[in-house]
């Protein structure tokens, strides 16, 4: 196993090096931390207003989120009426108890969870951290084996909706493909979640954090454009947990423009409004051609104020869940656990990683 937290830049190739400007007041441990309690976090906060695209609507129904909430029914852009799952056997089962509610107007995404619990999304990624822990290290296989029954057995999770990328993960699987193949092509930047633990795990490791995060976001969302927001994310998480300040690492990757999600105008957008950014710049919906350029401007415009960034984000509806538990990560690996409010971290309904977890 690698030792995640003996960090020193000595371990990096040049390439990786240049141009890093390192801020040593916070412990690598502390970054880490901060990243995995911001990935719950920024999920958590938005969770009640998640998939709210009427901005009027959601203020009414919640005014501001700046803390955890329970969801309530009616949701009124709730589009689950429209979705549909079919399983091809009782052992791909994937709503149990909650299809009845499939296929009705207004019923909220997440109608279950208390306030501060998680979404399905970030319930797998302690799956994943427990999948580390166990194997000291990323394995695909035992993600599978841990992920398949989370998703078909009664009981393991409260959410009511299941996102598209498990639907055809297990159409697939239904038919007889092997569990490594059963990924459909997919674009939402609700597939990028999944990248924080493993960038957290492998932080001193960056060619190794970008192979594994590639092959496991890979195992439900295939395609390139998928695989073009991995190696983005990567790069910037592992660079802001070594202590490269996060508004200078993301004016380095701007000015690089060696990702797709780059060639926005961010330094004209800092100054509009965060509704016309992302509302009308860009879409608030959880496509990654545009969620993950949204996630990006707020992450340089608030990179320096961790709570405001993740309240703003979750008004402004739309995905505001998986932008938050990117933007939340990238924020806490900036600023450490400590960094992050306090409230917040008492009322999650997660008690943070594993005691076996690596530390200094």
């Amino acid at each position: 196993m690698y030792n995640i937290y003996y960090i020193h830049l000595g371990c990096y190739s040049p390439e990786f090096q240049e141009g890093l400007t390192v801020n040593n007041q916070l412990t690598s441990h502390d970054r880490v931390l901060g990243a995995l309690w911001g990935l719950f976090l920024g999920d958590a906060l938005a969770m009640p207003v998640h998939w709210y695209y009427d901005t009027a609507a959601l203020r009414r129904d919640y005014a501001e989120v700046s803390d955890f909430q329970r969801p309530r029914n009616p949701h009124p852009d709730s589009i689950l009426w429209r979705s549909s799952y079919q399983p091809a056997s009782p052992e791909t089962d994937l709503l149990h108890a909650q299809a009845q509610y499939w296929g009705q107007r207004g019923v909220h995404y997440h109608q279950f969870l208390a306030a501060g619990e998680n979404t399905l999304t970030t319930k797998l990624c302690q799956q994943l951290i427990e999948s580390l822990v166990s194997q000291q290290g990323y394995d695909a296989a035992d993600y599978l084996a841990r992920y398949i029954p989370f998703m078909t057995e009664p009981g393991r999770h409260r959410d009511t909706y299941v996102e598209e990328c498990h639907r055809g993960f297990f159409t697939n699987y239904a038919r007889g493909i092997d569990a490594a193949r059963c990924a459909v092509q997919e674009k939402h930047i609700g597939g990028l979640a999944g990248v924080i633990p493993i960038a957290a795990w492998y932080v001193g490791q960056p060619d190794e954090a970008e192979r594994a995060a590639t092959q496991h976001v890979g195992l439900t969302h295939a395609g390139e454009l998928m695989a073009s927001g991995v190696r983005l994310i990567t790069r910037l998480l592992v660079e802001v947990l070594n202590g490269h300040p996060l508004e200078e690492s993301l004016r380095a990757a701007i000015a690089r423009q060696d990702s797709p999600f780059l060639g926005h105008p961010f330094e004209r957008w800092l100054g509009l409004g965060d509704e016309v950014v992302i509302g009308r710049c860009l879409s608030p919906a959880c496509y990654l051609q545009d969620a993950l350029p949204a996630t990006l401007y707020l992450a340089l415009k608030y990179h320096d104020q961790p709570e405001q960034a993740l309240v703003v984000n979750t008004q402004l509806g739309g995905d505001n869940v998986h932008r938050g538990a990117v933007l939340g990560a990238l924020l806490g690996a900036e600023h450490g656990v400590a960094g992050l409010p306090e409230r917040w971290r008492t009322g999650l309904l997660w008690s943070g990683p594993a005691d076996d977890w690596p530390t200094v």
